[in-house]
Parts: structure tokens; C-alpha cells; sequence
């Protein structure tokens, strides 16, 4: 997931590398449930990314090399904003995640303490 924003945000802004082309299309991770046989937990993987269908960004820039035939380039349709956030989740549901381990870990260290008495 932070490699796929982390691509988004290097190339929010591109243009197309010919003219009236289209520049980098924004990618959306997309997660999958499954069970995982050995331990019996619900596991989240990602599965594939595809790409946001909204519009690219427009500006009119006659003598840049990708404009097309009216003087417009077409940008990148990836807004730092929204990749900024989608990293703050990211982080915080892995740093959830990590918390939960280590929750555990101190519960059956605790288990175990108990029963040695």
C-alpha cells in the first residue's frame, strides 16, 4: 500500500511523454479477505491495483512539449492530499496492527508467569 502511494505521489506531476497523451493515471490499492488455514485468522492482503478513472488535471501551456492540439497539457489525476491521507491511514493501521501484537505478546508472557507460580 505505501509503495503504491508513494508511486502516486512521485509522479503527481507528470505529463504524457508525447503529445496530447495521457500522463500517469492514479493507482488504488485493492484488498482482499482470506483465511489463513494454519492459524484460522481472517487475513487482508492486497490483491491488485487499479487505476482511478477521474479526469487529469488540464492547464493551458502552449510551448510545453505534451500540449496537445488547442495548447492544453493533460497532469497526473493524483492529488497530494488525498495521498497524504491514504498514507496516515496506512501508518496508523499498521502501527494498530503492531500495538495488537505486542498486546499479545505481553498477554501470554502474563499467561505464562501466572501458571509457573
Amino acid at each position: 500500500r505505501m509503495r503504491i502511494i508513494s508511486e502516486n505521489i512521485a509522479n503527481v506531476n507528470s505529463t504524457s511523454q508525447e503529445a496530447g497523451g495521457d500522463p500517469y493515471r492514479r493507482q488504488i490499492p485493492v484488498f482482499e479477505a482470506e483465511l489463513d488455514r494454519a492459524t484460522g485468522m481472517n487475513m487482508v492482503r492486497m490483491t491488485d491495483a487499479v487505476h482511478d478513472n477521474s479526469e487529469f488535471t488540464m492547464k493551458h501551456e502552449p510551448n510545453h512539449p505534451a500540449a496537445n492540439a488547442d495548447g492544453y497539457v493533460m497532469y497526473s489525476n493524483v492529488s497530494t492530499f488525498i495521498e497524504m491521507a491514504d498514507m496516515r491511514e496506512a501508518m496508523r493501521s499498521y502501527e494498530a496492527n503492531l500495538n495488537m501484537i505486542e498486546n499479545h505478546r505481553r498477554m501470554l508472557e502474563r499467561t505464562l508467569d501466572l501458571l509457573r507460580r
